[in-house]
C-alpha cells in the first residue's frame, strides 16, 4: 500500500480546532477506528444513557419539574439562524456518578486542551487534589455559599492558595429544586457522601463538625456529616447583596455572579462591583417554567456590557449555538451537559473528544460563516426570533476573545 502523506500542520491565520475533524476521517479511513464519543449532539445524550445507571443519568440529564425551562434553553437557540477559545468548561458537581475519572480526569483534560476549568463546591474531589490535576491550566472556583461564613472563608482561602484565580458564585442553588427524575429514584448523592467531599476536606468544617458532635470526624460518621454540609450549603435561604462584601473582602480576584436572568439583577451586580456575570438558568435545573437564557442575553448585554464581563450557560450543544451566544454579546460560553456524557461514555478521553468536538465545529462554522476568528465577531446580524415579542431583532454585537484575561 503507497505510504500517505501525512496532513500539514494548519497554516498562519488557519483553523486550528477544525484539524479534529480531519483526525477524525483519517482514523476511520486508515485505521477502520470510528469515533468512541458520536459526534451528533441529538445522540450524545442517548449514548450516554446506555453507560449510566438509572440514577447517575437522570442526575445530569433530568431537570425542573416538566423540564420546560431545558426546552426553553434550546428552542432559543432555534429560533436564530444566522481568546484563543471563548469556551469555558461548566461548573458539574458529584463526577464520580459519571464516571471513575471524575473531575480529575476532567481538570487534567482541560489543561491539554486550553480551556478553562470551573470546579464545583458539589465536587467528588478535593480542591488541592483538583488544582494538582490541572497543573499549570487554568482554574476558576464555583461556590456554592455556605451560611456559615468561616466556613466560606476557609473555602476561599483554599481555592487562592491553590491557584484559583476567579470566583464563580452560583446563586440559583440555596435549595435543590423539584426534580422528578430524582424524587422518584428518592435520590440525591450528597446523603451518602458523594460531592460532599469540598466540605469533608476542610478544616474549618471539620471543626465545626467535631465541635458540635463530640469530636467525630465526617468519616465517623458519613451521613451526619453529609446532612451537616447540605444544611450550610444547601440551606434554604439565600443570601442578601449586601452580603457580597464579606465575599468581596475574602477574595481579591474577579467575581463572577452566575444564574442572571434579569436585567434589573444584572444592573445590581455591576452596582456591586462584580466584574462579571454568568446569564444561565442552571441549565434547565432549578426553576421550571423560567425563559431560555438565550432569550434575555441581548437584553442583559446591551444593559450591562459596557460595565462588566458578560458569559453564557444554559442549553449549549453545539460550535453553532456558542457562534449565536457569541453573536448576540456573550464574551464567553459555559459548557455543561455535553462534555458529562462524554465523560460516562469513555472517561476523561470521551470528555475531551466532546469539547475538541465543540471547538472543531465552532472553529470550521466560524470559517464557513466568513468571520476569520473569534475575535472579528463584530458584525450587524438579522434573526427572526420571539425576543421582546420583536419579530425581527437586529443586533450589533462585539465579541472579544479575552475572558478576564484568562490564557
Amino acid at each position: 500500500m503507497p505510504r500517505v502523506q501525512e496532513h500539514p500542520d494548519h497554516p498562519e491565520g488557519g483553523r486550528k480546532y477544525g484539524a479534529f475533524q480531519t483526525e477524525i476521517y483519517k482514523n476511520g479511513i486508515l485505521n477502520n477506528k470510528l469515533p468512541t464519543v458520536t459526534t451528533d449532539p441529538n445522540k450524545l445524550e442517548e449514548q450516554a444513557r446506555h453507560h449510566l445507571g438509572v440514577r447517575s443519568f437522570n442526575y445530569v440529564a433530568g431537570g425542573a419539574g416538566e423540564k420546560a425551562t431545558m426546552d426553553a434553553n434550546r428552542l432559543a437557540f432555534r429560533q436564530w439562524k444566522k481568546l484563543e477559545s471563548p469556551l469555558l468548561i461548566a461548573p458539574v458537581g458529584v463526577q464520580t456518578i459519571f464516571h471513575h475519572d471524575k473531575e480529575l480526569g476532567v481538570a487534567e483534560i482541560a489543561r491539554e486542551i486550553g480551556l478553562p476549568y470551573i470546579l464545583s463546591t458539589a465536587s467528588s474531589s478535593s480542591i488541592e487534589e483538583v488544582a494538582e490535576a490541572n497543573g499549570d491550566g487554568t482554574r476558576w472556583y464555583q461556590l456554592y455559599w455556605p451560611q456559615d461564613h468561616e466556613i466560606t472563608k476557609s473555602l476561599l482561602r483554599r481555592a487562592k492558595s491553590n491557584g484559583f484565580k476567579v470566583l464563580v458564585v452560583t446563586l440559583d442553588t440555596w435549595a435543590l429544586a423539584w426534580r422528578p427524575a430524582d424524587l422518584d429514584n428518592a435520590y440525591v448523592p450528597f446523603a451518602s457522601g458523594i460531592g460532599d467531599q469540598t466540605g469533608f476536606s476542610d478544616p474549618a468544617f471539620r471543626a465545626k463538625f467535631a465541635k458540635l458532635y463530640d469530636g467525630k470526624t465526617p468519616e465517623d460518621d458519613v451521613f451526619l456529616a453529609s446532612r451537616q454540609w447540605e444544611a450550610d450549603v444547601f440551606s434554604g435561604a439565600a443570601h442578601t447583596w449586601e452580603e457580597l462584601d464579606l465575599i468581596k473582602a475574602e477574595w481579591d480576584g474577579p467575581i463572577v455572579l452566575k444564574g442572571i436572568q434579569h436585567v434589573e439583577d444584572a444592573k445590581k451586580a455591576a452596582e456591586m462591583g462584580m466584574h462579571g456575570i454568568v446569564v444561565s438558568n442552571h441549565g434547565g435545573r432549578q426553576l421550571d417554567g423560567a425563559i431560555g437564557s438565550l432569550e434575555v442575553l441581548p437584553e442583559i448585554v446591551e444593559a450591562v456590557g459596557d460595565k462588566l464581563t458578560v458569559l453564557f450557560d444554559s442549553g449549549v450543544r453545539t460550535g453553532v449555538d456558542v457562534i449565536k451566544a457569541l453573536c448576540l454579546g456573550a464574551k464567553g460560553v459555559l459548557i455543561g451537559r455535553p462534555f458529562v456524557y462524554g465523560l460516562a461514555i469513555a472517561g476523561k478521553s470521551g470528555a475531551r473528544d466532546v469539547l475538541k468536538g465543540i471547538l472543531a465545529d465552532l472553529d470550521q462554522s466560524v470559517g464557513l460563516a466568513g468571520i476569520k476568528t473569534i475575535a472579528d465577531c463584530d458584525r450587524i446580524l438579522s434573526a427572526s426570533g420571539h425576543f421582546n415579542d420583536l419579530s425581527v431583532f437586529v443586533f450589533e454585537v462585539r465579541c472579544k476573545a479575552n475572558v478576564f484575561g484568562a490564557e
